[in-house]
């Protein structure tokens, strides 16, 4: 098997980097990963690789790759469970195109057998179709129904008031049914439309539009961007910043956020020969809800981490899962009432050296396999001063994302 990569102005005299939509690349059928315009879209699949058998993979592949910069040569994608002890695997596309930060575009082909020595690229970059408009109706049915997420709630406020541990997630699901089968690319564009910041994804069924980066390595640099602590926004500015204000002084929030910027700090800080943060947090604003965030910055020490290292270590943060990890864990098994999925876990992408950009997958759905059913999942930190029926209203808040992609006009 054998990678090529090149620039997209050798390959290709129909598109410069400017025409380049990842997201019309990627289409209903294929894979994406991007953020504001810069990231991956794929189609194809050359490979599917057990997560075990990653790294040794990618490093057998042949390589002629004249760009030479992260993401370019063979890219493994996929998504990572939230007990990633589950078994997962990642997709070697057989085409990948990538839009970079330095506004370069690059294009990588996976091939069965040797090329010729140009290395040339069979290159076809038009959209797959536009999506569709439909007269679909939908109906929304809970999936764990609202009293046991109540009394899980109230579960894991009480392990915390009684100090078995310091924070818990809890979250839940509900299904959205349609009379036709749901466009995928439709829904990702309307993500682009109103989370254009966050990091929409689609990966195997799996789609959502995440605000929140869990790690990235590239060249040596780690940066994470953990987000825990949320309030809605209501489209009036004057009242979106009163909540900003009351989110940035609540202790309840405050807590739940340190928790995790904690976790996620004491993780990467021994693979560090520096690791800073911001002193106080900020306010993440997406569409619909605004959170607490703190950016981390540092470098990484040599032998560098790998990034799938660093996903493993850190997965599933005290945002997704709780703190103390074991005991939380336990206690969302036991309370929780469904079964996560790939809801929690991770979503992203790394390349042969160990560079790579993973997403927390939150606000997101799976769809089944014929697209006529998603199932959406929201949650939340659940700490001593959590009132279950405010941690409900705050997964409604954190539900629209996904509904309104879907169910839109």
């Amino acid at each position: 098997m054998r990678a090529t990569t090149r620039l997209l102005s050798e390959v290709s005299t129909t598109f410069t980097a400017d025409q380049i939509d990842l997201t019309a690349i990627a289409g209903s059928d294929g894979m994406l990963f991007v953020r504001n315009g810069i990231g991956f879209a794929t189609r194809g699949i050359a490979a599917r690789v057990a997560s075990s058998e990653a790294k040794a993979f990618l490093a057998n592949i042949q390589v002629d790759d004249s760009v030479n910069a992260p993401g370019s040569g063979p890219v493994l994608i996929g998504a990572i469970p939230f007990n990633s002890q589950q078994p997962h695997d990642f997709v070697l596309p057989k085409l990948l195109v990538c839009k970079s930060d330095d506004g370069r575009c690059w294009v990588t082909t996976i091939q069965d057998t040797e090329l010729d020595k140009s290395g040339s690229i069979d290159l076809d970059l038009s959209p797959v179709h536009a999506p569709n408009a439909t007269s679909s109706s939908y109906t929304v049915t809970p999936g764990v129904d609202i009293e046991t997420y109540l009394q899980a709630v109230t579960a894991a406020r009480d392990a915390v008031r009684s100090g078995a541990i310091t924070k818990a997630v809890i979250a839940r699901d509900v299904f959205v049914t349609s009379s036709q089968p749901i466009d995928i690319h439709s829904v990702l564009l309307r993500l682009r439309n109103s989370f254009g910041s966050s990091y929409q994804f689609s990966v195997d069924g799996f789609v959502g539009a995440s605000p929140e980066l869990l790690v990235s390595i590239v060249d040596g640099e780690v940066s994470s961007h953990p987000l825990a602590g949320t309030a809605p926004r209501t489209g009036d500015p004057t009242t979106d910043a009163q909540l900003a204000t009351s989110l940035l002084s609540s202790t309840k929030n405050q807590i739940e956020h340190r928790i995790v910027i904690d976790a996620v700090h004491d993780t990467l800080l021994p693979w560090c020969s520096y690791l800073d943060w911001e002193p106080e947090a900020s306010i993440v604003a997406v569409a619909n809800v605004q959170h607490l965030g703190t950016h981390m910055l540092g470098r990484l020490s040599e032998p560098f981490l790998h990034v799938l290292d660093a996903v493993y270590a850190l997965s599933p943060t005290p945002a997704l899962g709780g703190h103390p990890r074991d005991k939380a864990l336990k206690l969302i098994a036991e309370v929780e009432g469904m079964s996560r999925g790939r809801y929690g876990g991770a979503v992203g992408w790394f390349d042969a050296q160990g560079n790579g950009v993973w997403a927390v997958a939150i606000r997101c759905a799976e769809y089944s396999n014929n697209n006529m059913t998603a199932r959406l999942f929201a949650g939340g930190g659940i700490v001593a001063d959590s009132e279950p029926l405010a941690e409900l209203a705050e997964t409604q808040a954190k539900l629209q994302a996904m509904l309104a992609a879907i169910i839109r006009p």
